[in-house]
């Protein structure tokens, strides 16, 4: 355990290894507790992403008499129940009198527009990135290729690729945030 709160010292220090160490430690806890719940390999691998992500961004509101994985899965699940509430509307819940309120979903022409101001946008700040950001970025999110694919086309071992996207999406949000 003290090598968990030397990682986690280090880590609210802002040393990128050991958060590397810290995801490489908890990964697969966290990604079997979320499998369980989810029984869907995608989404347990997106609620572990936003996971880490969410921790380490608030690592300095972790409070040391808990333990750290204890602290994960709590945030993990959290994250899921979020998700689970987003995705769960269904229409059976949905009386008839209330059937005509709901709003339509086809995006018009200014939606369309918008839509692809948005994406250009987005493009530029991608662009802002480092070029291995950028590419991790790509293979994910435009060609939808899976974590192993990634490490296994860019030769990497699939941490690094987790490690490297989460950095990626951090640096990403805070371009974004510099222009708002």
């Amino acid at each position: 355990m003290a090598s968990d709160e030397i990682n986690i010292k280090k880590a609210k220090e802002g040393h990128q290894t050991a958060f590397k160490k810290l995801l490489d430690k908890y990964w697969d806890s966290v990604y079997a507790f979320q499998l369980k719940r989810t029984q869907n390999v995608y989404d347990t691998e997106e609620i572990c992403i936003q996971t880490f992500s969410r921790a380490f961004d608030k690592l300095d509101q972790y409070q040391e008499q808990y333990n750290f994985k204890t602290w994960l899965l709590t945030i993990s699940k959290n994250i899921q129940i979020d998700l689970h509430r987003k995705k769960n509307i269904k229409t059976s819940d949905i009386d008839a009198d209330n059937a005509y309120q709901i709003a339509d979903i086809e995006p018009t022409v200014e939606d369309k527009i918008i839509t692809e101001q948005n994406l250009s946008k987005l493009l530029g700040h991608i662009k802002t990135l480092k070029p291995h950001y950028q590419e991790v970025i790509h293979l994910r999110y435009f060609k939808e290729l899976s974590y192993k694919a990634i490490a296994e086309e860019l030769n990497q071992p699939i941490n690094n690729i987790k490690v490297k996207l989460l950095r990626a999406k951090k640096l990403l949000a805070e371009s974004i945030k510099k222009v708002e």
